[in-house]
C-alpha cells in the first residue's frame, strides 16, 4: 500500500484500512486493527489487541497497547479500544486492561491526549475528554464526557471523574469529582463548579442557577452528605444537571466524594 512507509514494521494479521496512513518506523503487532483515515505520523508502536477508530492522529513515540504496569498481570488476553477522531500526541502511553478490571481500556470519540500523558490499565474514558500534558491516570479510573484533566495532574486508581468536570494543573486527585465540579490542589479539594465550561457548552441559564443552589446545599455544613443529597433531590427534581450530580454521588464509589476545603 502506497500510504504505508517502507520502513514501517507490520506483522502479518494486522488489519489496516486502505485509507489509513502509516508513517516511517512505526511498529504494528498482528492483532491490531486501524480504521479508515487514521494517521500514524512516525515511530508509533501499537501492540496487543488494539483497535483504533476512524480519523485518529497519533504522533511520534506514542506507545499503545503494550503490557500494563501491574504486577498482577500475567499475560492474560486484554485489549485497548480507541474511538474515532482522537488526537494522541507524542510519548503518550496507553496500557490494555487486566483480568481484574474487565480486560479492557477504552477511550471514546473526539478525545485529545496531550504530550506524555499516561492512561493505565482498565481506564474508561468517555467522549470529548482532554488530558493535558503529563496528566497521569492510575488503573481503573473512569472519566466521563467532556472532562478536562490538567497538566501534571495525577489521578489515583479507582477514582471517578464526572462529566464536564475540570481538574486544575498539578493536582493529586484521590477521591471522586462530581459532574461539573472543579477541583485543584495537592491533595485536590473541590473548588466549586466548572461554570465556564457549562457556559461554553451552552447549558441553559436556569440549569446553571439550579446547580449553583444545589451545590451550596450538597456541600454545606448541616447534616450528612446523604441527608443533604435527599434534600437536593426533593428541591431540584426537575433539573437534569442536578440529577446528573445526584446520580453520580449515589453511584458505586471506591474512593469517596471529593469535598470542598473547610
Amino acid at each position: 500500500m502506497s500510504n504505508i512507509h517502507p520502513s514501517a514494521v507490520i506483522q502479518s494479521g494486522a488489519v489496516i484500512h486502505e485509507t489509513a496512513e502509516i508513517g516511517p518506523f512505526c511498529v504494528i503487532d498482528k492483532d491490531v486493527t486501524i480504521h479508515a483515515g487514521t494517521v500514524l505520523k512516525s515511530h508509533v508502536a501499537v501492540a496487543g489487541k488494539t483497535t483504533i477508530g476512524e480519523g485518529c492522529t497519533l504522533y511520534p513515540f506514542a506507545s499503545i497497547g503494550h503490557a500494563p504496569q501491574d504486577l498482577k498481570f500475567h499475560g492474560e488476553k486484554s485489549e485497548v479500544i480507541i474511538g474515532g477522531n482522537c488526537v494522541i500526541r507524542e510519548h503518550v502511553t496507553i496500557n490494555p486492561g487486566t483480568e481484574g478490571g474487565g480486560s479492557i481500556t477504552q477511550i471514546g470519540d473526539n478525545c485529545l491526549i496531550m504530550v506524555a500523558a499516561h492512561i493505565a490499565h482498565d481506564c474508561i474514558l468517555g467522549n470529548n475528554v482532554i488530558l493535558v500534558k503529563n496528566a497521569t491516570l492510575g488503573g481503573h479510573v473512569i472519566i466521563d464526557d467532556f472532562a478536562i484533566i490538567g497538566g501534571l495532574s495525577a489521578v489515583h486508581q479507582f477514582v471517578r471523574i464526572g462529566a464536564h468536570a475540570m481538574i486544575g494543573g498539578a493536582s493529586g486527585v484521590e477521591t471522586d469529582i462530581i459532574p461539573f465540579g472543579s477541583a485543584t490542589g495537592n491533595r485536590a479539594n473541590l473548588a466549586g463548579l466548572n461554570l465556564t465550561g457549562m457556559k461554553r457548552r451552552e447549558f441553559p441559564r436556569d440549569e446553571i442557577n439550579a446547580l449553583r443552589k444545589a451545590y451550596k446545599i450538597l456541600f454545606g455544613d448541616e447534616g450528612t452528605l446523604q441527608e443533604r443529597t435527599s434534600l437536593v433531590e426533593e428541591q431540584f427534581s426537575s433539573s437534569e444537571v442536578v440529577k446528573m450530580v445526584l446520580d453520580f454521588i449515589q453511584g458505586e464509589s471506591g474512593r469517596g466524594i471529593c469535598q470542598p476545603k473547610k
